[in-house]
């Protein structure tokens, strides 16, 4: 408490000898923030400001195309089936599941960045395309991505709801078809794999809660003993690798 009364006096006396001698006081630098909408003779300049906030609103929704029109989807729910089927709660985390998501998605999704860096963005940073351009140019090879992992069925469904015929190219399909189509469709494959991943461990329940009742340990929760039983399992499959190399070879 006696600590406080001599900081609080100290600030006083600061402030007493800021404001009692004006050449400190002028010396002082406060900095300032304006913020506000001005009128402009130069179209340019209001073009300028209109391309800016087109790009912070891209920016704004970058998570969004990460999760919706990458392979982003089917590795986190995969990723999370094998957590659930080990009987694992927060093991490994969900920001190491998410993290390997992650470069996992980088990883997949290398070829695919590296020509909308070729054919869109470096052309747009050199003058080539405008910016309306640039992002048509994008599109193209993350609608060929997406259209190679969505079921015909899928977007037939989306193209019926608009009554739209099905388009003659990949590059006429728009993304507001394209994407929740593509979105489906990793879903229903991430589902297949994540119950292809459920079978053994589900096994290893059955013949634990099996033995647990035959020797009469009834109040004994079975996911107590069955838990070690299924990680030396997934040990001795070498389980992580074959998840991996499950979820890459579906794309490639």
């Amino acid at each position: 408490m006696k600590n406080l009364r001599v900081l609080f006096l100290f600030v006083v006396m600061l402030l007493a000898l800021t404001w009692s001698h004006p050449a400190l006081a002028e010396g002082t630098v406060i900095p300032g923030v304006n913020i506000g909408v001005s009128t402009s003779d130069n179209p340019e300049s209001v073009a300028t400001s209109l391309q800016i906030i087109t790009i912070l609103t891209v920016l704004s929704l970058a998570p969004s195309i990460l999760v919706l029109m990458t392979c982003f989807t089917r590795i986190v729910v995969v990723l999370g089936f094998v957590r659930n089927a080990l009987a694992l709660q927060q093991m490994p985390p969900t920001q190491v599941l998410v993290g390997l998501a992650l470069f996992m998605t980088l990883f997949v999704m290398y070829p695919t960045f590296n020509q909308i860096n070729d054919q869109a963005l470096q052309p747009y940073l050199h003058g080539q395309l405008t910016q309306t351009q640039a992002l048509t140019q994008a599109e193209v090879p993350l609608k060929h991505f997406m259209a190679n992992q969505t079921r015909p069925q899928d977007l037939q469904l989306f193209l019926d709801y608009r009554k739209q015929a099905l388009p003659d190219s990949v590059e006429a399909i728009p993304l507001s078809t394209l994407v929740p189509s593509y979105v489906i469709s990793e879903l229903k494959t991430a589902f297949e794999l994540g119950f292809m991943i459920f079978i053994p461990f589900l096994i290893i329940d059955m013949v634990v809660a099996s033995v647990l009742m035959s020797m009469g340990m009834m109040m004994l929760p079975p996911v107590m003993i069955s838990m070690p039983f299924k990680v030396l399992l997934f040990i001795m499959v070498d389980g992580w690798y074959l998840v991996v190399k499950s979820l890459l070879t579906g794309y490639q």
